[in-house]
């Protein structure tokens, strides 16, 4: 490595920032070829099925990608896909050494590209901001090292940790920036859950309603998706006509073996999706839900959703992040609390979390944790 290095990755790592909102199911991805010190090309990964970010940044180089570096922030790929393999491009162009970030958990591609290289006499460095290069992609990296996706759980709550009155009013509890700041965590989501909890009450759309010029990296609407929505619905008792069943994009209801056999040919009367989990008549088992999530290649998944699912998950171990919005109020001891934990009854059973970021949106703090 030289002096230079960690400011080419950097850049190749804002690059590969680009795709947070778009590339599902593949990863984020940058790319950054220099020569001589001065960058002659540079990409990322738009989408899946479009040319990927080595490809990309090629042929911005063109024929001065000869005898140039590249700074990648994951290993190119060696198999062919949708689009031809990174490794033998960059082989091709006849690039001279190639730094990469981290080696790609993708058992298809884990070695083999950087092998390729290596075999075609490139020099090859790996792990230069692997942390930084692991961040962007929590969700792709957990589907492919563990076989199920990476669990966000957003909430919003008043400063005394309340997330609804008695009566089960709630809207709003936070500001209009925080409210925006959500539809981004929607965005950089592949499927949103919630319980049928939820839907009884709020009828909620679950859906990203922000344009494409409100998210870092989109300059197309045609970039934009709607993430899976699902409900968790033990007895399949979701009415066919709710709101997140009939917006575009895609829903499915999760019902437990216990749902009874008339209700679930209802909804697929009704043309909705339906799959059984184990459970029983009050859940749905949320384990074998993440696996069937990353058999339909989810990278990342938002829990929205009431005090019961929210426990169930945190209580579970499932939860890997906690995005908790605290509005500048109170509401009483009489309102509804963040999460449902019964078996928490002395203070050695607390769960432990640690702040990983804490910022102002708008009037409200964002606070970001790890259990």
């Amino acid at each position: 490595m030289n002096a230079g290095d960690s400011g080419f990755m950097a850049r190749a790592l804002r690059l590969a920032e680009r795709g947070l909102y778009t590339t599902h199911p593949n990863p984020r991805v940058g790319c950054v070829l220099v020569s001589d010190g001065e960058v002659v090309g540079e990409g990322w990964h738009r989408r899946a099925g479009e040319p990927h970010a080595e490809r990309n940044a090629l042929a911005a180089a063109g024929g001065r990608a000869r005898g140039a570096t590249a700074y990648v922030t994951l290993e190119p790929c060696s198999h062919q896909g949708r689009t031809p393999a990174c490794s033998e491009g960059l082989i091709e162009a006849g690039v001279a050494r190639v730094v990469v970030a981290m080696q790609d958990p993708n058992p298809l591609v884990s070695g083999r590209g950087i092998a390729a290289l290596r075999s075609a006499g490139i020099g090859v460095e790996v792990g230069l901001m692997e942390a930084a290069a692991r961040a962007l992609n929590p969700g792709f990296i957990r589907r492919m090292e563990q076989g199920r996706p990476w669990v966000r759980c957003k909430l919003a709550m008043s400063l005394d940790g309340r997330t609804a009155m008695a009566s089960g009013e709630s809207k709003w509890i936070t500001g209009e920036a925080a409210r925006l700041d959500v539809q981004r965590l929607r965005a950089r989501s592949d499927a949103i859950v919630t319980g049928i909890g939820t839907v009884r009450a709020d009828d909620p759309a679950m859906n990203v309603r922000i344009a494409s010029d409100g998210l870092y990296g989109v300059d197309s609407e045609e970039y934009l998706r709607q993430p899976l929505r699902v409900v968790l619905d033990p007895l399949l008792e979701t009415d066919p006509g709710a709101r997140l069943l009939r917006l575009p994009g895609d829903a499915l209801v999760v019902g437990s073996l216990a749902a009874p056999a008339a209700r679930r040919a209802l909804l697929r009367q009704a043309r909705v999706a339906v799959e059984l989990l184990p459970g029983d008549e009050d859940r749905v088992e949320l384990e074998p839900l993440l696996e069937l999530l990353a058999g339909r290649q989810i990278n990342e998944v938002l829990i929205e959703a009431g005090p019961t699912l929210a426990g169930a998950a945190l209580g579970a171990g499932l939860i890997d992040e906690l995005v908790i919005y605290a509005a500048p109020h109170l509401m009483g001891d009489q309102a509804r609390g963040l999460f449902r934990l019964p078996g928490l009854v002395a203070m050695s059973d607390r769960i432990d979390l640690t702040i990983t970021d804490l910022r102002m949106v708008g009037r409200d703090v964002r606070i970001t944790a790890r259990p």
